[in-house]
């Protein structure tokens, strides 16, 4: 299957190694993701906040690109899967619509076919890995703007989860924001929404939390240490992009190099569940 994709911007600096991860999960299940040529920012987060003119007309270019080429687009960023929905509803509303749908990677990945295809490869099962699946709020809300069929409580990850191996934890927070774009200008806002979130996964028994959004995995990911010495307790929950499960699962060679990139370091709990290996460290001298 092949399709246009469109990477965003953060995907070529800050969130290299979820843009290798798509890379390796494309290859395993015979995905061919085409980059959409002279692409532009969608314009999240500060365009739609900023300039309205603007906020449209910088989708609206790259679908009208995509719209040449007339494959289907794939976005592994809720920021951008969202903007690039938005400008196809207002296409929509002024008698233009599109020969092709635009997808949310999670949402394309989690198809039948494609569930299908990951059962029958499966090369390291995940069995034993304890998770909860975090959506984020922008990947699915709003509904008129992203149709998901179940914004407030969608499932898609979770099944995905299951035909790894791993076990999905029910918890009530899976759409709750973590702050998006605001890690800069309202670290305390971050930090507030981002500890409700560690406490209620903590709570529900989870060993790691599961992204599908860079912006999210950023947000849960970097302050666990500052939020750690606030709080007066130790948060060290590792944040997981979907792709790098499946990746592990299916045995993609280089998911370690991947999971090293993160701060609070996924190996040590994939390795005692017996679901990778760690390198003993080299003797010095």
């Amino acid at each position: 299957m092949k399709l246009t994709y469109y990477p965003g911007c953060s995907l070529e600096g800050t969130a290299s190694d979820y843009a290798a991860g798509i890379a390796g999960v494309a290859g395993l299940l015979g995905l061919t993701l085409a980059e959409l040529p002279d692409w532009n920012c969608c314009g999240a987060s500060a365009a739609h906040s900023l300039d309205a003119e603007a906020a449209r007309a910088l989708p609206i270019r790259n679908l009208r690109l995509a719209q040449r080429i007339g494959l289907d687009v794939v976005a592994p960023c809720a920021l951008c899967f969202n903007r690039l929905k938005a400008g196809a509803k207002d296409l929509e509303a002024k008698g233009e619509r599109l020969s092709f749908r635009v997808w949310d990677l999670l949402d394309l990945l989690t198809q039948p076919v494609f569930l299908k295809r990951m059962a029958a490869r499966l090369v390291t099962p995940l069995t034993g890995l304890q998770a909860v699946c975090y959506y984020g709020c922008l990947v699915n809300r709003p509904p008129k703007i992203t149709d998901a069929p179940t914004p407030e409580n969608p499932g898609n990850m979770e099944k995905l989860l299951q035909t790894l191996g791993a076990t999905p934890l029910e918890w009530s927070f899976k759409t709750d924001c973590c702050g998006a774009g605001l890690a800069v200008a309202r670290p305390d806002l971050i930090d507030r929404l981002v500890r409700r979130l560690y406490d209620r996964a903590r709570r529900a028994g989870a060993e790691c939390i599961v992204v599908s959004c860079q912006m999210c995995q950023a947000n849960l990911d970097l302050p666990q240490a500052r939020i750690s010495r606030q709080a007066g307790q130790k948060y060290e929950l590792p944040v997981l992009y979907f792709t790098e499960l499946i990746a592990l699962a299916l045995g993609h060679p280089e998911v370690p190099r991947w999971l090293a990139r993160h701060l609070v370091d996924p190996r040590p709990v994939l390795a005692a569940k017996g679901l990778l290996e760690i390198p003993a460290p080299q003797a010095s001298g």
